[in-house]
Parts: C-alpha cells; sequence; structure tokens
C-alpha cells in the first residue's frame, strides 16, 4: 500500500523487469479500472520488458482507499506512485496513462513534475465531453446518486458525490506545461468514447518534443491495447531514455 499526500491508502504492486534496468513505468488505469483486471495485468507484462512497472488503483476504485474524484484529485495518487518508484531505486521513470488515467498522468506532469516521460493513451482532452452515448453513460454515473450506486456495486468504484470546486485544469492546457519532458499521445481512430479531436487538442496543447500516433482499428484504452501496440510504446520510452 502507498500513501499519498492528503492521506489516502493507495493498492499498487511493482513488477521488476526482465532485464536490469534503471527504468521504472507507472501504468494508470482508467476510469473504473483496476491493474488487477486481466487486460492491465498484459500490458504490466508487456512494459516489463522496457523497465520495472508500478501498477496502482487509483483512490475509490479496487482496494485503494477513498473517492474517485474522475480526474482532480488522482494527480496525488500519481504522485505516490513515481515518489514509491524513485526510492525503489528507478532514476527514470515513464507514466503510461490510460483514459481517464491519461488526464492524470498530464496533469501530473504538468502541474506536480518529476517524470521523465509521459504516455497518453485514449485520453480526454478537455472535462464534461458528452458527444459519444459512453461518455453519457459515464456521466450519468457520476453524476446521478442511482449511477454512483451502481459504479460502486458492479465496478467497485466509489464516486465522490461533490462537484469540482474549482475546476482543475484541462489535460491539453496542463500538457502545455510538460516540455521539456517528452509527451507521446496515443489514440485509437475507433475508440468510442473520445473522437479523434482530443486527440489533436491535446497534441496541439503540448510542446516539443511531442508525438501523436493516430492508431488504425484501435478502439479505447486498456481492453483495446494489443501487445504490440504495448510493445510500440515500451520500445518509445526505451528510446527516450538511452
Amino acid at each position: 500500500m502507498l500513501r499519498t499526500d492528503d492521506g489516502v491508502r493507495i493498492d499498487a504492486a511493482h513488477t521488476p523487469g526482465t532485464t536490469s534496468s534503471d527504468t521504472g513505468i507507472v501504468v494508470a488505469h482508467g476510469f473504473t479500472g483496476s491493474w488487477r483486471e486481466r487486460a492491465a495485468r498484459r500490458i504490466v507484462h508487456v512494459l516489463s520488458a522496457y523497465g520495472g512497472v508500478l501498477a496502482f488503483d487509483f483512490r475509490g476504485h479496487g482496494r485503494s482507499g477513498g473517492r474517485t474524484t474522475v480526474g482532480d484529485l488522482e494527480i496525488l495518487d500519481v504522485a505516490a506512485a513515481v515518489g514509491h518508484a524513485r526510492v525503489t531505486g528507478y532514476s527514470k521513470i515513464a507514466v503510461v496513462g490510460f483514459s481517464m488515467g491519461a488526464a492524470v498522468a498530464v496533469r501530473h506532469a504538468g502541474l506536480v513534475g518529476g517524470v521523465d516521460a509521459v504516455v497518453a493513451v485514449s485520453g480526454p482532452a478537455r472535462w464534461y465531453y458528452r458527444g459519444t452515448r459512453p461518455m453519457r453513460q459515464v456521466h450519468w454515473a457520476i453524476e446521478r446518486p442511482l449511477g454512483r450506486w451502481a459504479a460502486r456495486v458492479g465496478k467497485r468504484t466509489r464516486i465522490s458525490s461533490g462537484r469540482w470546486d474549482p475546476v482543475p485544469m484541462p489535460p491539453h492546457e496542463a500538457a502545455g506545461l510538460i516540455a521539456p519532458v517528452p509527451l507521446l499521445v496515443v489514440h485509437g481512430d475507433a475508440d468510442p468514447f473520445f473522437p479523434l479531436d482530443h486527440a489533436h487538442q491535446l497534441y496541439e496543447g503540448a510542446r516539443e518534443p511531442k508525438e501523436l500516433w493516430i492508431e488504425p482499428g484501435y478502439g479505447h484504452a486498456e481492453s483495446a491495447a494489443t501487445p504490440e501496440l504495448v510493445r510500440k510504446i515500451g520500445k518509445w520510452i526505451s528510446s527516450n531514455f538511452s
């Protein structure tokens, strides 16, 4: 268990790399996800070829404490994971975030810092997006008492009932604060949650060094990420740390 600066217990697991390396990779899951899910464990396994991997559950998810704020205070969760990776002995750390985790990874790198590379996969560029059916369902889960109950019972996700006050800086603005740390934006052209304009807005908001990968046929986040795509991300991290 890790502990955040605001006292929330965070469930985490460290997977050593398959080769000796000073690279640590922090994996941040999507909304209602968990590092214990099969898709996330598969990603950790593939990335372990490129460094040691620290995977964790955001607050309000799985066995972590607290309630999720859906992208706001979660930057403290990433900070706790990055700090633990440093203490473990990794001198270079990349954060790889998926969906909500991508938004948090970008915001953490821009507002807190202390990382050496950032990968945002299937991430939103802005808040309150309701342009797709899946995102309208997400907002129902966040904003309605019945939705929060369903998320708690069905997904083991405890959602804060309060509104953001103030509204946190959106990812596309935080992206502009990341440089000179390299940023990789990865998005699928078949993403059912966030259309490609989110990826372009994130990329355009960032300064060099930055890359944008539009992956043909790729859907959304961890469940759709193939081992080939994850290996490609691992190689990008290695190329930036060599």
